[in-house]
């Protein structure tokens, strides 16, 4: 028998002994995946789609859904790339170096993913809102943080803090130190080491980290909801514009919108599964080193 026969059979083995109970768990599995996810997203495309394409394109060019839309891509557009240098330092820091609160730093952040959206964005109003200690200085000076837009950014950076670093940290922590310090020795300086031995090794995991992060801003509801005020046309994303169509009744509209927040979706989770493939290659070829 050749060996391609023999490969050939050792992977067909697995699906042939597939016993009951794994078929039974296959088959749930694909049943809960359309009735929790297919489902409502094709109750979504439908009902934003059941008056056509006319009603469609005016609920999602119309004034207030274009802030949404603006709105929305500037907090995403400023909130990424800080979270970017911010967890490129932060992972930098911990896997890099040791120092005293190291277990601090790690702690603080994945704060977000253990802190509610709505707490964190309750945190800012109570840091910059009108009843807060810094309220007259932020009025002396003109300054709006709070049901502005600066609000908005704030709370979107704190939610999607943790994403690039946690993606980063375990691929640092497996690769170690040795490049940079073979790096060192050789006479290079810290951004050298930097720009052409640490990034190059983590630069698919920094985008697969950036790729979560814009999706996480681009659909984040809780915080952005209580710093916002919901000033229609001013200080609604997307998210929030749904939800004022949606309690307004106005749901061809409300789900029209919803499908165009659905398509930013799409194109972000084609570029997480494009990221995550040249990650997977990235690893494999450096343990096949």
């Amino acid at each position: 028998m050749s060996l391609a026969s023999t490969s050939k059979d050792s992977a067909l083995r697995p699906a042939a002994q597939r016993t009951p109970g794994a078929i039974v768990l296959i088959a749930l599995a694909w049943v809960i995946f359309a009735v929790v996810l297919v489902l409502p997203l094709y109750i979504v495309i439908t009902q934003g789609l059941q008056r056509g394409l006319g009603v469609f394109w005016e609920a999602i060019s119309e004034p207030d859904a274009i802030s949404a839309l603006k709105l929305t891509l500037i907090a995403t557009a400023i909130s990424v790339p800080l979270n970017l240098v911010f967890g490129l330092a932060a992972a930098w820091s911990v896997t890099k170096f040791e120092f005293r609160g190291k277990s601090i730093l790690i702690t603080l952040i994945d704060m977000p993913f253990s802190v509610s959206p709505v707490v964190a964005g309750l945190i800012y109003v109570l840091l910059f809102g009108a009843q807060s200690k810094l309220a007259p200085f932020l009025q002396d000076h003109d300054l709006q943080i709070v049901y502005a837009v600066p609000g908005i950014v704030l709370a979107t950076i704190f939610v999607t803090f943790p994403f690039v670093a946690r993606e980063l940290i375990p691929l640092m922590e497996e690769q170690g130190t040795q490049e940079e310090e073979a790096a060192r020795l050789l006479g290079a300086n810290g951004w050298q080491m930097f720009w052409h031995v640490t990034l190059p090794n983590v630069k698919w995991a920094l985008v697969y980290g950036v790729v979560l992060c814009t999706a996480r801003a681009m659909g984040e509801f809780g915080a952005v909801s209580v710093v916002s005020g919901h000033i229609r046309g001013y200080t609604n994303t997307l998210p929030l514009h749904i939800e004022i169509l949606y309690n307004e009744y106005n749901m061809v509209a409300a789900f029209s919108v919803a499908i165009l927040l659905l398509a930013m979706a799409l194109v972000v989770l084609l570029l997480r599964q494009w990221s995550e493939a040249r990650l997977a290659r990235a690893l494999e070829s450096q343990h096949d080193e």
